[in-house]
């Protein structure tokens, strides 16, 4: 089965598939990291700051590679930002069968009400090294995953009244497992 994480910025998809993989046994690969192989090896112009475009650049990478999991029967998490909202067209239906898909994102309340602990969490797995972070965008973002999820048919964990770690960790798992 493939697990894709995805969703706004600073929401917890990498925390979340860190702790979804040790629970459940599937490795996890972070877009993030994708995304730096091909700008660092110089295989796309685009940079960390153009998260729109390399969404789309991204995919039909992750797509073909993903296609190559399931037809070695191998499980995967894939989580990060770069999940199309129409991941489902680089996909056979036979393909769809094998992947599940959950967007996460953070009400606007919460992130206005928690901008310095979401902030404070940014590096717990993955060390960013440039993270100014901008809560309007973080804001617009959430809403616009949730709105992807909602036209596009793709579960939304929204989180909104308070960063529960194991509640969010079995809401995650109720969506995909």
């Amino acid at each position: 089965m493939i697990y894709l994480i995805g969703g706004s910025s600073h929401v917890g998809k990498t925390y979340f598939s860190q702790k979804l993989m040790e629970e459940i046994k599937v490795p996890y690969v972070s877009l993030d990291h994708i995304k730096m192989m091909f700008i660092r090896s110089g295989l796309t112009k685009l940079t960390p700051d153009d998260d729109y475009e390399m969404r789309y650049f991204l995919w039909p990478y992750m797509a073909e590679y993903i296609k190559t999991c399931i037809e070695n029967e191998q499980s995967l998490i894939v989580e990060g930002c770069y999940i199309p909202e129409t991941y489902r067209d680089a996909f056979p239906e036979s393909y769809l069968e094998n992947i599940k898909a959950v967007y996460i994102t953070m009400s606007e309340d919460y992130l206005r009400n928690n901008a310095d602990l979401v902030v404070g969490k940014a590096s717990v797995i993955e060390n960013r090294l440039e993270d100014e972070v901008d809560l309007e965008r973080l804001i617009d973002c959430s809403k616009e995953f949730k709105e992807l999820g909602r036209v596009k048919s793709i579960p939304v964990l929204e989180i909104d009244k308070e960063f529960n770690e194991a509640e969010i960790l079995k809401r995650l798992k109720e969506i995909l497992l």
